[in-house]
């Protein structure tokens, strides 16, 4: 599957591999209740963009990003059906009448299913689609090999990675997604997760290959360190998953009008 989409960060920035490399408009956004980031990727010759992993609070204002920078949103993805957060893809389809995409495993709605191989496409630029589960059966990966981008979600954080206790989390299937697929990327690929909680806003695979305090153990020592870290319940599972399970379409905010962006 072909999907036409678009990139930013929180700085501009541009990133050459070859002469042969295109720019890409790049935006990396935070919420500090769930800590989450969203990214906001666009091509600057069509001017199409798309958003990744958005929040249901900050739909209006990463819709204006998009307006401000004269970029047309034309997709909202999400790289796994999230516990923690609403997201904001349905406010940002009843805002701009873009597109929903999420994986086919997630079990979730969305106009545009997605699957392992799938390619998004962007200009000249091409996403690929990764199936990274065992966070959540649906978790996907997004790389860009021209710029050597990867977007995580919680399959791989930074020095960390998604727990797996709920939502058909399995720590051997997570761990072998991230050896098998993320780890075997380029080494100096730069990695953007889905999360931060401790002010750091991305990293590398050759840094988390080196690094990682769970992911640089062997097999069997990475599933008992994840099925003993006696977490706490996620405070918004309850209200997030049945939100996320229609890609939020029902959770517009009623007192905010929605053409006062």
């Amino acid at each position: 599957m072909v999907l036409q989409v678009i990139r930013f960060f929180n700085k501009v920035f541009t990133r050459r591999v070859s002469s042969h490399t295109r720019s890409i408009i790049f935006r990396q956004l935070f919420d500090d209740v769930s800590s989450t980031y969203t990214y906001l990727l666009g091509c600057p010759i069509t001017r199409e963009c798309l958003l990744i992993d958005p929040v249901v609070e900050h739909s209006k204002r990463d819709f204006k990003l998009t307006k401000d920078l004269r970029l047309q949103l034309k997709f909202a993805i999400n790289t796994h059906m999230h516990a923690d957060h609403i997201t904001g893809t349905g406010y940002l389809k009843a805002l701009s009448g873009c597109k929903s995409v999420i994986s086919k495993a997630s079990g979730a709605q969305a106009d545009i299913l997605i699957d392992e191989s799938d390619i998004i496409q962007f200009g000249d630029h091409i996403l690929k689609v990764f199936s990274t589960p065992g966070h959540t059966n649906g978790c996907c990966t997004y790389y860009l090999p021209e710029q050597e981008i990867a977007f995580t979600g919680d399959a791989l954080l930074i020095r960390g990675c998604g727990r797996t206790d709920f939502q058909e989390g399995n720590p051997r299937t997570l761990y072998r997604s991230v050896h098998d697929k993320i780890f075997t990327l380029p080494k100096n690929t730069i990695l953007y997760p889905a999360h931060d909680y401790h002010g750091m806003m991305c990293t590398s695979v050759d840094e988390e290959k080196r690094l990682n305090p769970r992911l640089t153990k062997s097999e069997d020592e990475f599933v008992e360190i994840m099925n003993n870290l006696n977490l706490g319940y996620p405070k918004q599972i309850d209200k997030a998953l049945p939100a996320n399970k229609v890609c939020g379409v029902f959770d517009i905010p009623k007192d905010e009008p929605l053409d006062e962006v």
